[in-house]
């Protein structure tokens, strides 16, 4: 099986011949992304205005910044606001020799969207000011929710068009739902307002043939089941202590494909070698069945976390130790 086929399977329960790695940080990723960039001052020096004319700033921490100046702050704003266009010929330039450079390495092709719809809608109103107008101003969050779903299937669309038929596998995006101690708002509320607006661009990735990857932080347990229930097909979570390691295995394995690692807040930056071990261990047998279910998704940026590639490596061997599905098949994992 080639890179593709491996991530494919694994994603779909399909009996993957080994584990599938997300690992560019250690020199090797079967899941490659198709170029999809957004132009704007942020991106090309992590501090300003990005495409959607947020503000970030950074400290001297090293880190991706936040959002601090919020353009619909004032919703009045929203009748005048310059919205980016999707079909912004610069967002797709480099998709035709990505997709295509991916495809003969025979790896999965991804595009990724940073803060798709509950993180853009804080990053352009306020955190706070969302969470009180999605109660006090329910019609104005539905505006902004809904222009920014259209934006989103607009750009997937354009990217496949840009990619050609079959180049692109997946969308993979960013929507940090939790605190340490549970999600932001309750089930039914995500149900009843975000559940229909995800369900529409999910159902869209589906339509191109495209799984749909989500990367949430925090603890989401309670959100996990919505979000199969609108056709999430990995989850990647990387605060696995914070979750529950036992919970969510009781509650999810075999049900949602996992995108995780040892947990990037208690153990990667703290723990021994051994505890490292230990957490592979568990997150092979708990969020994983023998159809698959599981990849090995690192945290790139191990600066921000603490963490050296050595500690890395002592996971990666981990995690390849307790790799079930090579073991079965006697596929041999590449050389990192």
């Amino acid at each position: 099986m080639n890179s593709f086929e491996i991530v494919r399977r694994a994603l779909r329960f399909q009996n993957p011949e080994r584990l599938p790695l997300l690992f560019d940080s250690l020199g090797f990723s079967d899941i490659a992304y198709a170029g999809l960039t957004f132009p704007s001052p942020r991106l090309a020096t992590g501090i300003g205005a990005d495409h959607f004319g947020c503000l970030w700033e950074k400290t001297d921490a090293h880190n991706m910044g936040q959002v601090k100046g919020h353009p619909l702050a004032d919703w009045k704003a929203l009748q005048t606001f310059p919205w980016p266009d999707p079909d912004n010929p610069a967002y797709y330039e480099n998709i035709p020799a990505k997709s295509a450079q991916t495809a003969e390495q025979g790896k999965y092709c991804s595009i990724g969207i940073f803060m798709l719809l509950f993180e853009r809608m804080h990053s352009l109103h306020g955190f706070e000011a969302t969470l009180i107008d999605l109660y006090e101003a329910p019609d104005r969050c539905a505006e902004l929710a809904d222009r920014l779903v259209e934006f989103n299937i607009r750009v997937m669309r354009n990217a496949a068009e840009a990619a050609g038929r079959g180049r692109i596998h997946g969308l993979s995006f960013t929507d940090d739902w939790g605190t340490q101690l549970n999600a932001f708002v309750s089930p039914d509320f995500w149900r009843a307002f975000f559940g229909p607006r995800y369900r529409r661009i999910f159902d869209a990735a589906h339509a191109l043939g495209w799984d749909v990857r989500m990367h949430s932080c925090g603890k989401v347990n309670d959100l996990i089941e919505p979000l199969i229930e609108v056709g999430v097909t990995s989850l990647n979570l990387q605060q696995p202590r914070a979750l529950g390691i036992e919970e969510i295995g009781r509650r999810y394995r075999g049900r949602v494909c996992f995108e995780s690692l040892c947990d990037i807040q208690q153990t990667l930056p703290f723990k021994d070698a051994a505890a490292i071990r230990e957490e592979a261990a568990r997150l092979i047998e708990h969020w994983s069945t023998d159809a698959g279910g599981f990849i090995l998704s690192d945290y790139g940026d191990g600066a921000a976390i603490g963490v050296s590639d050595d500690r890395k490596r002592i996971m990666l061997d981990a995690f390849l130790k307790h790799d079930r599905w090579a073991a079965r098949s006697g596929a041999i994992q590449p050389r990192l």
